[in-house]
């Protein structure tokens, strides 16, 4: 049977994704773009649920600007907790089984990584912590939840740091980046997949079912921001790749404070759900061929 998915957010990497793989899966997805489901609005959310009567919601939104949030923390607040508590809530009645968007800033990065799902979270700045009330809320609102904490975002679409080192580069500027925060990136269109590979499986299980809980998903391996831009430049510009200067995140001052290693552990990952992320720099191969094709 076919599964229907309804899912908030459909401009993003992530909903883009699932949005284009979706007809080479067993499902029939509903996106919701802003106009039809606005995060900002808890209330007008759920009730789209109810009335799609879906039986997965995915949460593929949510405020990501995460030196804003510094300041605009009731907005934040709305659209990463408040809004998927609701949503989670409403899918509960309704029937359907509910995924959640999370983010490795759940962490502080001060010790402990690579991080299990059941380390304790600590995060450090607005984003993270109303990320982590969403997961909160989510999971209280529906025992048939799964939250997804993810890092690193970064595919052929929307802004993402590939694309921002790609047209820094383009420009001539000199580059610097920081060398002291490490973690994993991911691929969208490998989470996107991951997800609707899980949709039916998600829909079919019953409340206390292993699948449903935390789970950390990202590409295999670590690296640091620098060390990323200089694989960027080196896969997509062989030899005239720029230098990229290190910095520190104590020079490079935000209003957000990010953690410094908070690399996620994937072994529940693949113990769970058998799955074994490819490595970034596959990834990154492929993201890369795609935005050359888009050219």
């Amino acid at each position: 049977m076919t599964v229907q998915i309804l899912q908030f957010g459909t401009t993003g990497q992530l909903g883009v994704e699932l949005l284009r793989q979706a007809p080479r899966h067993d499902v029939a997805v509903t996106g919701l773009g802003r106009a039809d489901g606005d995060l900002a609005d808890p209330a007008a959310a759920a009730q789209r649920v109810r009335a799609a009567r879906p039986d997965l919601v995915v949460i593929a939104a949510a405020y990501t600007a995460v030196d804003l949030a510094e300041t605009e923390r009731d907005l934040a607040r709305t659209v990463n907790a408040l809004t998927p508590g609701a949503i989670a809530g409403a899918a509960a009645e309704v029937g359907a089984a509910v995924v959640n968007i999370s983010t490795d800033y759940v962490f502080d990065g001060d010790g402990g990584a690579p991080y299990a799902e059941d380390a304790p979270p600590n995060p450090l700045n607005v984003y993270g912590a109303t990320k982590l009330e969403g997961e909160r809320a989510v999971a209280a609102g529906n025992p048939r939840a799964l939250n997804i904490r993810t890092s690193w975002v970064v595919s052929a679409h929307g802004k993402n740091f590939i694309k921002t080192m790609l047209r820094v580069a383009a420009a001539g500027n000199p580059l610097k980046v920081v060398d002291d925060q490490s973690g994993r990136p991911t691929s969208a269109a490998d989470l996107a997949g991951f997800i609707l590979d899980l949709a039916p499986r998600l829909a079919a299980a019953k409340a206390g079912d292993p699948l449903f809980g935390t789970v950390h998903y990202a590409n295999d391996g670590e690296v640091t921001w620098r060390g990323f831009a200089q694989a960027i430049f080196a896969e997509a510009l062989g030899d005239k790749a720029p230098d990229v200067a290190a910095t520190t995140t104590a020079d490079y001052v935000t209003p957000a404070r990010r953690p410094l290693r908070a690399t996620m552990d994937l072994s529940r990952l693949q113990r769970v759900y058998g799955v074994t992320p490819r490595p970034w720099p596959a990834a990154l191969r492929e993201i890369l061929a795609e935005l050359q094709a888009q050219a």
